[in-house]
């Protein structure tokens, strides 16, 4: 019995995450005030601008994108594996890749968001390179390179792994 109720409080204190979910929403609109005051920046400046303003103006509006898909799929991805799932029958365009990502499936989109982040602020440096100094942009390359270098140890980590559960499978169920 003390073990029962040790488990449904265990159980529910899945629940303590949900306010981390709701503070994500609360960024990601917090984000979309920052992206449509860059979008307002850009826009009332793109005529006077040069091509390369032009070009980091779209960079930054990119990168603010991928940040805010990165806590999309951070709060529904999170959610549905760590608190409960959402019942997609009441959403018609409910994504098809929602309820489907697995804890590794997570940490790879996750990275790959990263990853993607962190070259477009590597490509930004680049755009901008006469203000930019060699110690800081020698640094954006690392950070990225470590990024990408992580991003390849763990997806070989978990394919590894993922090979090792289908080789205890028999071979009947690989389809052989």
């Amino acid at each position: 019995m003390i073990e029962r109720i040790l488990e449904r409080f265990l159980f529910g204190s899945r629940w303590l995450l949900a306010p981390f979910y709701v503070g994500l929403v609360i960024a990601l609109a917090l984000l979309l005030m920052k992206a449509m005051q860059e979008l307002f920046h850009f826009v009332t400046h793109a005529f006077s601008a040069r091509e390369s303003d032009v070009i980091l103006g779209v960079l930054t509006l990119v990168d603010l994108t991928l940040t805010g898909s990165l806590i999309v799929i951070v709060i529904f991805s999170g959610y549905e594996n760590f608190v409960s799932k959402i019942d997609a029958a009441d959403h018609k365009d409910w994504p098809e890749w929602m309820g489907k990502i697995d804890f590794t499936g997570l940490k790879l989109k996750l990275l790959s968001s990263i990853v993607a982040i962190s070259a477009i602020q590597v490509l930004k440096a680049f755009m901008n390179v006469e203000n930019v100094s060699d110690r800081n942009l020698t640094w954006l390359v690392i950070i990225h390179l470590v990024f990408v270098g992580s991003g390849v140890v763990l997806a070989l980590t978990d394919r590894i792994a993922e090979g090792g559960h289908k080789a205890a499978k028999p071979p009947a169920a690989r389809g052989h």
